[in-house]
């Protein structure tokens, strides 16, 4: 009996090591199986792996960046991604400890894998949440592609993520992976990166955000679709998100109890500021920049190391500009401050009760049809059909179908968009009617443009008024006269002439009829200094000089000074018939401030590669005109628009001394500036321009103001004239300069030369000879 029960034993002893043997060969082979996994992921069996130098040099697409001289992003080009990266020196704590207390608490203690949460999520089927690392992450985010739910695929995936993840961890400091997570992930509505993301959704930068602000740019990495803090998306649940990230920092210890409470009560307090070529500061200059570097990246000797073209999109470029963001958002605001104002007046005195062909003045019904036929020709909207295949009939049938659109429209004092159901044909004849400006100012000494303002809305008005559009400058172009009659001449301020009537007779300068000029305000009586007349802008004593000097020294005179415009040789150049853009009467200008030297205007200082390297670094070019006495005289000269002139109400308050009162569009201007300015207005035929050109020492800047076409203007002068339509944008614009301390923008006397032989120091004026207030001799008026 005892041998039965041994033999039983042996028997159960046999078949429970046969469970044992089975056991550790499935486990070996399990382990065998990781293990090859892994190295099937390592050699790229289950996908495709980065070497070395692609996890040294990951592939993202970067912004070119538009940086201000003071040191301001002023915009980006880019196409799909608007990713400008930042280190983890420029990212505050507080969003690096709410990134570790939500996605990887033990994120310090290991090399890319997480045992234990890996484990956790192994055994609870992955219901307990995810165990992907901050490097996992990373490495899913560069080197991965989101799979279906093929659950085979996606363990693939998860072990390349793995392997990457590890050798992520080998190749970069823990500080250096998490700078490259906030700058990889897209945060949604163009906010590729945390700097693009902190700019448009709190518009600051990184090193800014506060405790709840990091909160929920973080709270965003577990799904930036669906908390996306737009309103029209889901600010709910952004907000609860965002709580989430709050209390896990509470967790682990980051806050306190009262700090997690606090804030989690709070909104989310978004300064929403989209990023994109139509919106934003500095609009149209930006435009004028991808025109700059398009045509920069052409050239052979910037290419790349390996002679391909560097991509305005894609490289990441740093683009060192001289804009003064301070500067450019108060000549915007300028803008916006005056065009309102400005346009209400225009359509009161527009209205279709008053002029059948409104805005049109002075123009038949088939002047009219023609303008518009012509405008329609032109535009966007007749290319696109046109590419289409459809014939000029069927475009222009299609210009009197009504269509939904968004138009721009002023409203309360401010731009905005109506959307609307309009016909095409009336949306051009609505868009003709508004009033546009061009502006750009500029340090006279380096050349270097400060700001430029080319439009009141790029996205509604994208012609560049500044380098673009050229118009008659009426008596702005005075001072080119007065600046070639006092170098070849040596008149002085006080020299006096006549202001009665001159005729130039026929073939005189190659004129081929005789040119007679006349005064706007019919005073012809008694004689003026040179200095009174062009304060009052009196054209017969300008038509006297030009017949002293003749026009071509006048043309070559401009040509020095920097105007590329062709220009008749005729004396009526002398009232500013020629056609020139604000960039180039700005830089003209700068000559008569810069003591006489021509300097190029400067936009870009320099041009850097995405690690730094310098591409391109601008050389000044500037060359003598005139002698720094006759810049001096001029000068001198246009102090005296500013103080007698058309341009003193920039002295005044709303009322000038003169006791008229301006309506609504003068009275709210108090500049009230005491400084030394010279400057000059212009006004030209049926007030269809507006110009002011304005000077201290160290700034110079123009400004336009006018319709797209000629034929929109103001019917009368008190509204139509520079001093009006133009010279209180300046005012504003320079009322901010100077309140604004840290600009240093000159208030002090234009320096005289030492050397100073033209007498200057003339008599008082007869303030009886001013004309009336509004100036009526600053237009021209001129007859053949």
């Amino acid at each position: 009996m005892a041998k039965k029960k041994t033999t039983k034993s042996k028997t159960e002893t046999l078949d429970f090591s046969k469970y044992v043997r089975w056991f550790w060969m499935v486990f070996l082979a399990g382990i065998l199986a990781v293990v090859m996994l892994f190295l099937f992921a390592s050699w790229g069996f289950l996908g495709e792996m980065p070497d070395h130098t692609k996890l040294e040099n990951p592939e993202t697409n970067l912004a070119t960046e538009i940086i201000s001289s003071d040191n301001k992003t002023l915009g980006k080009f880019y196409f799909n991604d608007n990713r400008t990266p930042v280190g983890f020196e420029d990212l505050p704590q507080n969003i690096v400890d709410a990134l570790i207390a939500t996605e990887d608490i033990r994120y310090y203690d290991h090399s890319g894998i997480d045992a234990r949460g890996t484990l956790r999520a192994f055994s609870k089927f992955g219901s307990g949440g995810g165990a992907s690392t901050i490097s996992q992450q990373l490495a899913k985010q560069l080197f991965t592609k989101q799979v279906s739910s093929n659950k085979i695929e996606r363990l693939f995936q998860k072990f390349r993520e793995w392997i990457i993840a590890i050798r992520l961890e080998r190749q970069y400091t823990k500080e250096e992976i998490i700078a490259q997570y906030f700058n990889i992930y897209d945060f949604g509505n163009n906010g590729d990166g945390i700097r693009s993301a902190s700019r448009i959704y709190f518009n600051k930068e990184p090193k800014d955000l506060n405790l709840k602000e990091s909160a929920m740019l973080v709270g965003m990495f577990k799904n930036s679709s669906l908390y996306n803090p737009i309103p029209s998306k889901n600010p709910v649940g952004v907000k609860n998100r965002r709580n989430v990230v709050l209390a896990q920092m509470k967790k682990y210890e980051y806050i306190s109890e009262e700090i997690k409470d606090s804030l989690q009560k709070t909104e989310l307090d978004l300064d929403f500021t989209p990023e994109n070529h139509r919106e934003g500061i500095a609009t149209y200059f930006r435009e004028y920049l991808r025109g700059f570097m398009k045509e920069w990246a052409k050239e052979e000797t910037n290419r790349k190391p390996d002679g391909s073209k560097y991509d305005l999109y894609t490289d990441g470029l740093k683009i060192y500009t001289t804009i003064d963001s301070r500067m450019q958002q108060y000549a915007e605001d300028a803008i916006a401050q005056h065009m309102p104002r400005l346009q209400a007046e225009f359509d009161i005195q527009n209205t279709p009760e008053r002029n059948k062909t409104t805005p049109f003045l002075e123009l038949s019904q088939a002047e009219v049809k023609k303008l518009l036929n012509d405008g329609m020709k032109r535009g966007e909207r007749w290319r696109i059909l046109k590419a289409q295949g459809k014939s000029d009939k069927e475009i222009r049938a299609s210009f009197d179908k009504p269509t939904e659109m968004t138009v721009f429209k002023w409203k309360d004092g401010k731009a905005s968009e109506v959307d609307t159901v309009m016909k095409p044909i009336d949306s051009m004849r609505y868009y003709k009617s508004f009033l546009r400006p061009g502006m750009m100012s500029m340090d006279p000494l380096t050349g270097h443009v400060k700001a430029w303002v080319g439009g009141m809305n790029y996205k509604h008005f994208q012609y560049d008024m500044v380098k673009q559009g050229t118009r008659q400058v009426g008596s702005t172009f005075k001072p080119f006269v007065y600046a070639t009659a006092i170098d070849q001449l040596q008149f002085s301020p006080c020299d006096s002439f006549p202001r009665t009537p001159i005729t130039i007779e026929a073939n005189k300068f190659g004129n081929p009829e005789a040119w007679t000029t006349k005064n706007s305000d019919g005073n012809y009586s008694g004689k003026q200094t040179l200095k009174d007349a062009l304060a009052s802008s009196t054209n017969t004593v300008t038509a006297r000089l030009i017949n002293e000097i003749g026009p071509q020294p006048v043309v070559e005179m401009a040509k020095k000074l920097g105007v590329t415009a062709d220009i008749l040789p005729v004396p009526a150049i002398a009232l500013g018939t020629a056609d020139i853009s604000v960039y180039e009467m700005v830089a003209a200008y700068s000559t008569f401030a810069n003591k006489g030297v021509y300097n190029k205007p400067v936009m870009v200082t320099r041009i850097e590669d995405k690690n730094g390297t310098v591409l391109y670094q601008f050389a000044p070019e500037s060359k003598d005109v005139l002698s720094e006495e006759v810049a001096y005289v001029t000068v001198n000269l246009m102090e005296g628009v500013t103080q007698a002139g058309s341009g003193r109400r920039l002295r005044h308050k709303g009322v000038d001394k003169y006791n008229h009162v301006y309506r609504e569009i003068m009275t709210g201007y108090p500049y009230e500036l005491k400084n030394p300015i010279a400057g000059k207005t212009g006004t030209t035929q049926n007030q269809s321009d507006g110009w002011f050109m304005g000077m201290v020492p160290n700034l110079v800047t123009g400004v336009w103001v006018g319709a797209e076409d000629r034929a929109v203007h103001f019917k009368s002068i008190t509204y139509g004239q520079g001093a009006s339509m133009a010279l209180p944008i300046w005012g504003l614009y320079m009322k901010a300069c100077y309140e604004d301390e840290t600009l240093e923008v000159s208030d002090g006397q234009f320096e005289k030369p030492s050397d100073l032989k033209i007498d200057i120091n003339c008599e008082a004026r007869d303030e009886g000879d001013l004309g009336s207030d509004e100036d009526p001799e600053d237009s021209m008026d001129f007859d053949f």
